[in-house]
């Protein structure tokens, strides 16, 4: 039987309050116990007297018949020179799980695919824009170029039919002298 020196919760919702108890590893955090042996109020300020208290007799007597300190009554124990409370090292606490990488690494996927498809649509529409206005500056050019042809072609026609008229007018005088 391992036996721990422990907090157990009380008190009401969001307002919690821990007895310091002795018991048993295998029982449940708020179930059965062996001792209580102090209680701790972290709603208090950290310098209130009544955060933390302890029987460091029934403590010390405990840790001698080989009772293990969880890490914050360690810390209440240091604080009186009962027990000697190390900071854990976990280099990987910060570090995320398997998961929340291959959400990271699919996201990074997609912002990767998002820039790629701005940096296309940034290049496409110049080219687009390029191909667009010469289409649009060469339909305008063609089409007064057009009309005006258009509206040349019957003047041409009429000039061309006034000329041999004019010609043939001409050539009658010209016509009537000789015999003359």
């Amino acid at each position: 039987m391992a036996v721990k020196i422990r907090l157990a919760r009380a008190g009401a919702k969001k307002r919690p309050y821990y007895r310091i108890v002795v018991a048993d590893s295998r029982d449940p955090r708020d179930g059965r116990f062996i001792e209580r042996i102090g209680s701790y109020n972290p709603m208090l300020p950290k310098d209130h007297a009544d955060r933390v208290k302890f029987d460091a007799e029934k403590a010390a007597e405990w840790i001698r018949k080989g009772a293990k300190p969880t890490d914050r009554v360690a810390r209440f124990l240091a604080t009186e020179g009962l027990y000697e409370w190390k900071a854990g090292n976990n280099p990987k606490k910060a570090e995320p799980g398997q998961a929340a990488k291959e959400r990271a690494a699919e996201r990074a996927e997609k912002e990767e695919a998002k820039k790629a498809a701005e940096a296309e649509a940034k290049a496409a529409p110049a080219v687009e824009e390029v191909a667009e206005e010469a289409p649009a500056e060469e339909a305008p050019a063609e089409a007064p170029v057009a009309e005006e042809a258009a509206a040349e072609a019957p003047a041409e026609e009429a000039k061309a039919e006034e000329a041999p008229a004019e010609e043939a007018a001409a050539e009658e005088p010209k016509a009537e002298e000789e015999k003359a």
